[in-house]
């Protein structure tokens, strides 16, 4: 049984404690200063505590999962190090900090995974891309973080970690620009004749939905879009704007995508 410690139980800290309680095979504690937070994570029969400080002496972290903001990762790692375990496994769900930004801060070799979640996982829904060091090549290191990462959505991992820029563009912000697509879909609808909230609905679910198919049919999403576009009718029409060569959706998202890797990477320098 590993002792698991997650250093911030706000929004993302609380779906994985939600779920992870859940388990009898690791034991958790949840560190929070604030102390609302701190209750509500208490509430799920887990320990919770304001300071590393609290923990009990001689307790050992086996996997130490850091869900703070991004400016607090370097102490949180400094202050938590002389409690690591000899192998143990650090995780951090913050945006933007960088594995040698850690491992510096811990001040001694430490088995690493840099994980990029997004919004949806605070629901469950979430895409989680991990990134390991070199200490944490081990498949009991990875083994472990998508057991406890897969608790807030889909896990996949990548083993180069200048791909968390693009990552970053695509499923860290991606939450943002099916949103705003949410907002211009129901425009477009309001534009048409209907009212808000109807064009609204309409566009919320048919988002929903649509996402949902492609997920679980054994189609691509070209064969899927294939099959509800009749020759010559109102979805080909539609699909004629954009799927322009020029000015279509593809060349939107590619120049949006590409925008948000190059501020990811300023902002990492």
């Amino acid at each position: 049984m590993s002792h698991i410690v997650l250093v911030g139980a706000g929004n993302m800290g609380f779906a994985m404690l939600r779920t992870w309680s859940k388990t009898k095979e690791h034991r958790f504690t949840a560190v929070e200063p604030n102390e609302a937070l701190r209750t509500r994570a208490a509430g799920l029969g887990i320990q919770a505590f304001a300071s590393p400080e609290q923990l009990p002496d001689g307790s050992l972290i086996d996997v130490l999962v850091i869900a703070t903001k991004p400016q607090m990762v370097g102490d949180v790692v400094a202050r938590y190090a002389r409690n690591l375990a000899p192998d143990a496994l650090v995780i951090s769900v913050a945006a933007g900090i960088g594995i040698s930004t850690m491992r510096e801060c811990a001040g001694r070799p430490v088995a690493i995974i840099r994980a990029m979640p997004n919004t949806p996982a605070a629901i469950g829904e979430g895409m989680i891309v991990c990134c390991p060091n070199s200490e944490a090549s081990n498949p009991k290191f990875k083994k472990i973080a998508e057991q406890l990462l897969s608790a807030v959505g889909r896990v996949a991992l990548v083993d180069d970690e200048k791909l968390m820029d693009a990552v970053t563009a695509v499923s860290g912000s991606g939450p943002a620009y099916i949103f705003h697509f949410i907002e211009a879909f129901s425009a477009a609808g309001v534009e048409a004749g209907l009212n808000a909230d109807l064009a609204m609905l309409l566009a919320k679910q048919t988002v929903f939905g649509a996402a949902k198919l492609a997920i679980e049919s054994n189609d691509t999403p070209s064969k899927l879009r294939e099959q509800v576009t009749s020759p010559n009718g109102t979805t080909a029409a539609a699909l004629n704007v954009l799927m322009a060569d020029e000015d279509g959706l593809r060349n939107l998202m590619v120049k949006a995508v590409e925008a948000a890797k190059q501020r990811s990477i300023e902002l990492g320098r």
